[in-house]
C-alpha cells in the first residue's frame, strides 16, 4: 500500500538524466498516482533556460521514459505555465516530491494551498544525484559535455 494517493513534481526534463529518473522514482515509489508537471517553452524561457527540445519532444521523451522504466504506473503529465500547476490547485494532492536544489519551493506551494483553503503538502526531498565526480548530475553540465546522463566523465569514462 502507498503512503499517499497524489503527489506532485515537476521539472522541464530538457535532457532527461539519472537525477530525473531518481525524483521520478521516489514520486512512484510513494503514491498510488503522480501528476508531473512540465515546464512550458514559455516558462523555461522566463526563467533563463536555453532549451534543445520544444514541449513536444520533452512530453514524448519523458512519457517514453515513464513507460520504459515504470510500466504500470498511475501518472499526468501536465503542462506548467508557473511553478506550481496542479499542485497549487488539486486539493487531492498530499506530497510535493522535490530535489534539493528546489526544496525551498514546498514552503511557498503550501503558502499558495493555504490561500486557496487546501491543507498542506507534505514536502519529499529526493537529494541530488552525484556524477563519478562528485558534483551533481545536471542538465547544464550535460549540455556542456562534461558528462552524460549517468554520470559518467565524458572523456575519461567513455
Amino acid at each position: 500500500m502507498k503512503k499517499y494517493n497524489l503527489v506532485a513534481l515537476g521539472g522541464t526534463f530538457d535532457l532527461l538524466h539519472r537525477g530525473h529518473l531518481e525524483l521520478l522514482s521516489k514520486g512512484f515509489s510513494v503514491s498510488s498516482k503522480v501528476i508531473i508537471g512540465l515546464t512550458s517553452d514559455e516558462l523555461a524561457r522566463k526563467k533563463g533556460k536555453n532549451l534543445i527540445h520544444d514541449y513536444e519532444k520533452r512530453y514524448n521523451a519523458l512519457e517514453d521514459t515513464i513507460k520504459r522504466n515504470f510500466p504500470n504506473v498511475a501518472y499526468q503529465i501536465s503542462r506548467l505555465e508557473n511553478d506550481f500547476g496542479p499542485a497549487v490547485l488539486e486539493k487531492q494532492v498530499e506530497a510535493l516530491v522535490v530535489s534539493e536544489e528546489t526544496a525551498f519551493k514546498g514552503n511557498e506551494l503550501n503558502r499558495l494551498r493555504r490561500q486557496r483553503n487546501s491543507p498542506d503538502v507534505e514536502v519529499i526531498v529526493v537529494p541530488m544525484t552525484l556524477a563519478k565526480d562528485g558534483k551533481r548530475i545536471s542538465t547544464s553540465r550535460i549540455k556542456n559535455s562534461e558528462i552524460d546522463s549517468n554520470g559518467n566523465i565524458l572523456g575519461v569514462d567513455k
